[in-house]
């Protein structure tokens, strides 16, 4: 699964899904501050990429053994994918509402049926982790089975490793920022000065967070 690391990481620098920006950092849901920022909403314009990425979540699957009944996304990242793939593999698919609908039948799961359903999530990046588990919570609360989350991006961070152990739920990701900063330098991405502020950053976000705001 090396290569398939490699391969996402590049196609999602193709198609610039991935920034480096150490003099403008951004800031994260969790707010956590970050040099790097990744948004795969980008991927269908680009189908050649995205196909990559389909291609992928069905390598990781087979490759995993990952048993599931039906997919879900979480709007709005993750619906593209959820939907791509479920169509591609021939499965059912519902999307998570970030809130429930204040009108109709106030629902946050839309599609179908999924009492009793093997759910798999698919998400588009996961940094701590809190979004994805919300969605799972979402899942479950309507009668889902969610033991499985695969993700186009994961950090690797300490927190999403305890809280998705916690949950019970295994996570799996097509590439991860050790992936994407390796590709990003083989495709001269980054200057040496950048690499190095990255890299420090990678070992605690949170204290390069702190710093930058002091």
């Amino acid at each position: 699964m090396d290569e398939l690391r490699r391969q996402v990481a590049r196609a999602l620098l193709e198609v610039n899904a991935v920034g480096f920006t150490p003099d403008k950092p951004v800031t994260f849901k969790s707010g956590i501050i970050s040099p790097v920022y990744v948004d795969n909403r980008v991927l269908p314009f680009h189908p050649a990429q995205w196909r990559i990425i389909i291609d992928g979540f069905q390598a990781l699957l087979a490759n995993e053994r990952i048993p599931f009944d039906a997919l879900a996304g979480v709007a709005v990242g993750g619906i593209p994918h959820s939907s791509a793939l479920a169509y591609t593999l021939g499965r059912p698919s519902v999307f998570i509402r970030k809130e429930a609908k204040e009108h109709g039948k106030q629902k946050r799961i839309e599609g179908g049926d999924i009492r009793g359903r093997r759910v798999l999530l698919i998400e588009d990046l996961v940094t701590t982790g809190s979004s994805s588990l919300d969605g799972v919570n979402a899942l479950r609360a309507e009668g889902a089975i969610v033991e499985h989350v695969v993700a186009i991006v994961g950090y690797d961070f300490v927190e999403a490793e305890r809280d998705f152990s916690t949950a019970g739920v295994q996570l799996h990701t097509l590439t991860n920022f050790a992936a994407l900063l390796e590709t990003a330098v083989t495709m001269n991405k980054l200057t040496p000065e950048q690499v190095a502020v990255v890299s420090q950053w990678f070992k605690d976000p949170y204290t390069w967070g702190r710093t930058c705001e002091s």
